[in-house]
Parts: C-alpha cells; sequence; structure tokens
C-alpha cells in the first residue's frame, strides 16, 4: 500500500462524542427554545379571565346566570367594586359573596370582617381565612370531578350531588359542618363566626355561567347565595397603585399551567432516564458485520485502557495470556493457570527453565500492578522473555 493509499487515522472516543454532538445540537436547542416558548406563554396567560366570577357577564366563567336566578326568585342582588362599597350595601338580612380575593387588601379584610350579615367565601386564600373564618386552613388540591354532600347541611342535602372539577380542600375547626369530601377532607365548610354564618366554598366553578347547569350545582349556589333575601356579590377590582393584596408565595403567584408544565417536564425526565438506563437482559454476542483484524482489536483495547488509566486491568490481562501460553509448554494442566494454589508451582517450573530467579518470575506473573506506564511496558518486555526462554528450552 502506497503512502497516498494509506489509511486514515482512527477517531478517538471524544472525536466521535463531538461529531454526534455537533450533529444533534440542532435538535437539541430546537426542543429547548419550543420549551422556553411554552413556558413564557404559560407564565404570561392569566389564569382566569377578568370577567370570571363576574355576576354582570354572560361568559363561561362569568356568573350572570346565577345573579338573573336569583332576581328572578325574588332575591335582591347589588354588585359591589369594592370592599368599601360591599360594606356600604350589606345588612343583617344580607349575604356578602366574596370573590376573587387575591384582590383584597388587608384594609378591605378590615371592612369585611365588620360587615353585617352572612358571608360566602370563594375559594378564599389561607390569609382571608384567618381574618374571616378563624379556625378554617388550607389543606390541598383536589380534582375529583363529582361528589355526594355527605354532611347534614340543609343547602347541601337539597342541591344532592354536584359538579366541581379543580377545587381547595379545608381543615374544618370543631363545630364546623364540612361538606363534599375529597379524601378526608371537606371542599364546603359552614361555621359561625360572631354571630354570623360564614360559609366557604373551595368550587368557584359550581358558581359559574357554564358550570350552572350540571348536576346540582344550579341548587347548591341558590342555596348559598340566596340564604337571606338580599345578595351583596363583591368582585373587586385590581387595588390600586401603591396598594398590596398582601404576601403571596411563589407557588401562589404561578399559574396553574405553569405548574403542571412542570409536573410534566418532571415526567418527562424521569421517563428519559429510565429509558437511557434500562436493561432488557445479559449482554448478546453478535457476529460484527465486518472483519476485524485481531491486531485492531488489540489496539482498540489498549487504547481504552490507556485512555482510563487501567493500568491494573492491562498488566492483569498480560499475566493471564502469558500463564495461559506458558502452562502447556510446562507440562502442567491448562486449569492451572487461573488457579492460585498452583501458582508456585508454576513459578518454580518458570524459573528452572530461564535465567531468572524466583522472585522474579513471580512478580512478572503475579506481582504487583505497575506503578506507570514504562513499569507496563517493562512488564509487557519481561513476559515475553520469559515465554521466549521457555519455548527455547
Amino acid at each position: 500500500m502506497t503512502a497516498q493509499q494509506a489509511p486514515a487515522a482512527e477517531p478517538s472516543a471524544a472525536q466521535v462524542a463531538g461529531r454526534r454532538f455537533r450533529a444533534a445540537r440542532g435538535v437539541v436547542l430546537v426542543i429547548a427554545a419550543l420549551i422556553l416558548v411554552a413556558i413564557a406563554l404559560a407564565a404570561l396567560k392569566p389564569a382566569v379571565t377578568p370577567q370570571y366570577l363576574d355576576p354582570e357577564s354572560p361568559s363561561r366563567g362569568g356568573s350572570r346566570a346565577l345573579a338573573e336566578i336569583l332576581r328572578q326568585h325574588g332575591t335582591n342582588v347589588a354588585v359591589a367594586r369594592s370592599a368599601e362599597d360591599a360594606a356600604d350595601r350589606a345588612g343583617a338580612g344580607s349575604v356578602t359573596v366574596v370573590t376573587r380575593p387575591e384582590r383584597l387588601t388587608a384594609g378591605d379584610l378590615e371592612r369585611l370582617r365588620a360587615v353585617p350579615g352572612d358571608l360566602l367565601l370563594v375559594e378564599p386564600s389561607q390569609r382571608v381565612l384567618a381574618a374571616l373564618a378563624p379556625g378554617v386552613e388550607t389543606a390541598e388540591e383536589s380534582f375529583e370531578p363529582a361528589a355526594d354532600p355527605g354532611c347534614g347541611l340543609p343547602a347541601a342535602t337539597a342541591a344532592g350531588r354536584i359538579k366541581l372539577g379543580g377545587s381547595e380542600s379545608y381543615h374544618a375547626p370543631a363545630g364546623a359542618t364540612g361538606c363534599y369530601l375529597a379524601g378526608k377532607y371537606p371542599r364546603l365548610v359552614q361555621l359561625a363566626v360572631g354571630g354570623r354564618t360564614v360559609t366557604v366554598l373551595g368550587a368557584a366553578s359550581v358558581l359559574t355561567n357554564d358550570k350552572l347547569a350540571a348536576e346540582g350545582n344550579a341548587a347548591l349556589a341558590m342555596n348559598l347565595a340566596g340564604a337571606r333575601s338580599a345578595v351583596v356579590w363583591l368582585i373587586p377590582d385590581l387595588p390600586r397603585e401603591g396598594e398590596t393584596a398582601g404576601d403571596q408565595s411563589i407557588g401562589g403567584l404561578l399559574p396553574f399551567g405553569v405548574k403542571l408544565l412542570i409536573l410534566q417536564l418532571l415526567v418527562a425526565v424521569v421517563l428519559v432516564a429510565l429509558w437511557r438506563a434500562r436493561r432488557l437482559g445479559p449482554v448478546v454476542a453478535e457476529a460484527l458485520p465486518v472483519a476485524v483484524r485481531s491486531a485492531e482489536a488489540v489496539e482498540g483495547r489498549a487504547r481504552l485502557y490507556r485512555a482510563h488509566r487501567a493500568r491494573d486491568r492491562a498488566a492483569d490481562a498480560l499475566r493471564t495470556g502469558a500463564r495461559e501460553r506458558l502452562v502447556p509448554r510446562l507440562g502442567l494442566p491448562r486449569g492451572a493457570a487461573q488457579d492460585p494454589a498452583a501458582a508456585r508451582e508454576i513459578v518454580t517450573a518458570v524459573a528452572r527453565r530461564t535465567s531468572y530467579d524466583e522472585a522474579t518470575v513471580g512478580a512478572a506473573l503475579y506481582g504487583p500492578d505497575p506503578a506507570d506506564d514504562a513499569a507496563l511496558v517493562g512488564l509487557s518486555d519481561l513476559l515475553d522473555d520469559l515465554e521466549r526462554q521457555v519455548r527455547q528450552s
């Protein structure tokens, strides 16, 4: 073979890995960009529309249908856009429906605490519960689609089974009535606070236009909101500049879509890790598609040993091969090459047929691992010389 026809040098493991990374990085970058765009869109999209639970909105998330039904049954419905307005409109014979609690400021909660009449708190946060329904605490989020009352509350037993969807559940204090259990926690809690009735409803969808006709939702909504002769429906506007609606955790500020996306990404990462780490059974030997010269296989294994500085493995391979070749020439059983009990016999037989003493032969065939590459090369030369002398003796 001429110099012009000489084959190119075999690429190293690092070069192969680099080529694979460069080939796949475009796909990886596209997937990463799509994930970032999805996260950004989910974060920018509000969890609910501005008309959510608005008694004047005919949209799917509005509550105009419930307000109109209450009016048709003789219940006066007044809409308040601030806690101050709600406090002015409320009376001893009214029910104040508190929606969008995340918009309430500390001053709003103080006003609502002094409001006469009953309260209906719709999906309140822990901050609102502490101010208006002491003793009730948020438990966990539930996604059970429907539930039966499971309690003796007249408003719930008359409505029967309702469709809730995503909802909050609560820890009910002693003396409170809990209905529509999600596991062991109720999603509707009613208790007496300061001479008035406070009802905590963890499923706002019961009041919306698109869910009002499902199961007993309309009956429950009318029984709770229309329990008195008048309804003050508080849907507060966004706090003005300089006001605050209270401290919220990062988890509370994240929309539900972002939480769901994070969960999906975690599941995907776990599945990919399991897929990449899977073992379907023992290694199966297969014929190579091409013939590989023995010298190339030896050179490839040597490169692997060198890349990992596995001088101990390389030395063990050299010694094992030398013993396997020496034992038949010494007239010993082939199994003696791997038998530790025969080591002394092999060393003595080799020393008798070579110019080396038993200590040198023992170190060559069984001795300590080489400390560096030079020692490994010296061991290889010594083993070759031992085989040569035994063969020629």
